[in-house]
């Protein structure tokens, strides 16, 4: 047997932090403070298992970063990380990982030369994200990498029970899944037919993936089902004689997902609503669940909806005008979890 004292004994210094919840800190040059771990996390510094080491989330908007950001950040990270990399979290942020506590104030200083800011975690609402867009991406209906940026400029930060995500997608592919997020916007647009230029050369009924538009057998002429449309344009973009146009522009808005151990899918509470009115929409939303989330401690927007979803419809309903869903359904559970039998997210009962 070997001897006990040679034995290396791994020790997670997580449960030390746990026993120690405040750590004297500078956050900004010269300006030293007592935080608990707690405020440090809403500062976008994140405690790590290792005994005083956080990792540093940078403010990345839509995923976004110039490269004069990007070139200081490459510079300050090897300085302050005792690791040889930086990690891209899953919402696009920049994460500096293995940053001592003692380096925070002196590597937020480095990073201000760019105007590079610091994120924040804990209840509030977080940094936006979003794909690329219109800008340069064939798919994309609408500029969201514009509209991420005034999110993160008027409602970044806000207080609110528990976190709250908001993401954007450029058309109904949805690569930033709207759908799991407390408050989703998808581009998307209302397609015209003009029977005069239609030539009846069917490729339209060929591009639609949703079997929306079906073509006369005899004339080639389309028809479409408004029922099965997803407002992708790609009929728009297939039609060799632009006889498919642009109708109605905007947003389809979703409230109330999230991802994680049990992912609720959010619901569709808007359609086509214009751009200009989504700063509406969120500060709405946002007052309604600070306004049902008092007293309740950290709970997701999600699950109050599934409450009160009726009270939500009533009170969403005047901002969303015309474009509101009619009847729409409360967010749901996406049961992910086929072997977790003894808890089923059906089975919590909720009120209205």
């Amino acid at each position: 047997m070997k001897d006990k004292k040679n034995r290396e004994i791994k020790y997670d210094h997580n449960l030390e932090e746990q026993k120690r919840p405040k750590v004297e800190a500078e956050l900004e040059k010269g300006k030293k403070e007592v935080f608990n771990l707690d405020q440090l996390k809403s500062g976008g510094y994140i405690r790590q298992r290792q005994k005083d080491l956080f990792t540093v989330r940078l403010r990345c908007p839509g995923g976004r970063v110039p490269f004069k950001k990007l070139k200081k950040i490459a510079e300050v990270a090897p300085k302050y990380s005792k690791k040889d990399y930086v990690h891209i979290s899953v919402r696009q942020s920049i994460e500096i990982p293995y940053v001592h506590y003692n380096d925070f104030a002196q590597l937020a200083e480095d990073l201000k030369m760019v105007d590079q800011k610091i994120a924040s975690c804990g209840p509030r609402v977080r940094v936006p994200t979003a794909c690329s867009g219109c800008e340069y991406n064939p798919n994309g209906l609408v500029d969201v990498q514009k509209l991420c940026q005034e999110i993160d400029q008027k409602y970044f930060g806000i207080q609110c029970n528990h976190k709250f995500k908001i993401s954007l997608s450029g058309c109904p592919i949805d690569c930033f899944r709207t759908n799991e997020m407390d408050l989703g916007f998808q581009g998307a647009v209302e397609p015209i037919w003009d029977e005069e230029t239609c030539t009846g050369c069917r490729i339209c009924g060929y591009a639609c993936k949703e079997g929306a538009i079906t073509n006369d057998p005899e004339t080639g002429k389309p028809a479409i089902d408004r029922s099965k449309c997803l407002y992708c344009a790609d009929c728009i973009r297939a039609c060799p004689t632009s006889s498919w146009k642009e109708g109605r522009k905007g947003l389809i808005a979703r409230v109330g997902g999230r991802h994680g151990r049990h992912p609720v899918n959010g619901s569709v509470i808007a359609e086509l609503l214009p751009e200009e009115k989504m700063g509406s929409v969120i500060e709405k939303v946002i007052e309604w669940y600070n306004d049902r989330g008092k007293g309740r401690g950290r709970v997701r927007i999600g699950d109050i909806l599934m409450e009160k979803w009726l009270d939500f419809v009533e009170f969403i309903k005047p901002v969303l005008g015309e474009y509101a869903v009619k009847n729409p359904k409360k967010p749901e559970f996406i049961k992910i979890h086929s072997f977790q039998s003894g808890w089923m997210p059906e089975e919590r009962k909720f009120q209205e």
